[in-house]
């Protein structure tokens, strides 16, 4: 690789957008079980060294274990025989809100299906994701991928805020899904 002046201008770039947006933890790569738990740890200890409140710490971490393995269960980029998904993590904070970015390739046929699912649960009341999750539980099938079609319904129950979601076309077969979660440390402790 040849550090050009344009690449490192690039980064550079990178560098400061995500330190303006309060980005402290950016990964690009396989998702599996040893990766969510050293982010979560990483993410866990930040939040400690900043005296973060348990209740928000805890939120934040249910979070991310979600996020994370959703990305690895359902990401049509896999690396190799183990059916490890690979994508793209954010984690950071601003304010008094923390928020989770992913973005995992998924293929232009589960595209309608995700995101009926993502406005289903963002049209939902606390309520009706509460019966959705416990019709999710008793009736819901086991996908081939391990998944109980829980995750994103967790995610909103604990948040109590929308997902913010959006595809962006990468070719004739494919598109980005790219999800933001927001997790408010001061309506938490309220």
């Amino acid at each position: 690789m040849k550090l050009s002046v344009g690449f490192i201008k690039s980064v550079l770039n990178v560098y400061d957008e995500m330190s303006e947006n309060g980005i402290s933890i950016v990964y690009l790569g396989e998702f599996h079980h040893q990766i969510t738990k050293m982010f979560t740890s990483m993410a866990e200890e930040d939040m400690d060294r900043k005296d973060e409140q348990r209740s928000t710490i805890r939120k934040v971490y249910s979070v991310m274990v979600e996020t994370l393995q959703n990305m690895a269960r359902h990401s049509d980029e896999i690396t190799d025989k183990y059916n490890i998904g690979k994508g793209l993590f954010m984690i950071g904070k601003k304010d008094d809100t923390y928020y989770i970015i992913t973005s995992n390739k998924v293929s232009n046929q589960k595209k309608e299906d995700l995101e009926k699912a993502v406005l289903e649960v963002n049209g939902a009341t606390r309520d009706e994701l509460k019966e959705m999750y416990r019709k999710q539980i008793t009736e819901g099938r086991i996908s081939d991928k391990g998944g109980a079609g829980l995750g994103l319904i967790e995610i909103a129950k604990r948040t109590r805020n929308k997902l913010v979601y959006q595809f962006l076309p990468y070719d004739e077969h494919t598109q980005f899904f790219l999800l933001k979660v927001e997790i408010n440390a001061r309506k938490i402790s309220e």
